[in-house]
């Protein structure tokens, strides 16, 4: 993996995800691609994640699409997952629900860190990274779909597997559509 970092001021400018969108296009990092979902509208990103080896996603292609606010990078982006995918921290909606995507502060829950939350020093790639550990590493014991987590944690090998198989296989053959 080709580690770029970003200088805050940097990404500061009006252009900001511009440069971040182009440097990402010359060098691709492993597991995911990203492209504009609108040519004119640089705020909105289609990410195409690939399941990560040895886990229960492998195989999978799973479409997402990134949202920016206008003042990235001091708030995070919204995620979604566009594709169907069964996991605990991602909500039936397909919003991802990780502590880096998290505005940045206290939690008003007390369950995270400020550190764990979003900081202005998240770049895209350090998302997608987060994305696709939690694809292989779910964190149960903060989910955004119960059931999923329930499953996971109880049947990890039947209902959830085939839940998770059957997102993969739908994913594969509406990747590219």
């Amino acid at each position: 993996m080709i580690s770029r970092r970003l200088t805050l001021s940097r990404l500061s400018h009006p252009g900001a995800l511009h440069v971040v969108f182009s440097e990402l296009n010359k060098n691709p990092v492993e597991g995911f691609s990203a492209g504009l979902i609108d040519d004119n509208d640089l705020y909105r990103w289609e990410v195409l994640i690939i399941g990560p080896p040895d886990t229960l996603y492998e195989g999978g292609v799973f479409k997402a699409h990134l949202t920016f606010p206008k003042d990235y990078p001091l708030r995070p982006p919204k995620m979604k997952f566009i594709t169907e995918i069964w996991h605990p921290n991602v909500d039936k909606n397909g919003d991802v629900c990780i502590s880096i995507l998290h505005e940045p502060g206290e939690d008003k829950y007390g369950y995270e860190k400020p550190e764990e939350r979003w900081l202005p020093i998240h770049t895209v790639e350090t998302i997608m990274i987060s994305v696709i550990s939690m694809l292989a590493d779910p964190n149960g014991d903060s989910p955004a779909n119960v059931d999923a987590a329930k499953e996971w944690r109880e049947d990890r090998n039947g209902e959830f597997k085939r839940k998770v198989a059957r997102c993969v296989r739908k994913s594969q053959e509406t990747a590219f559509e």
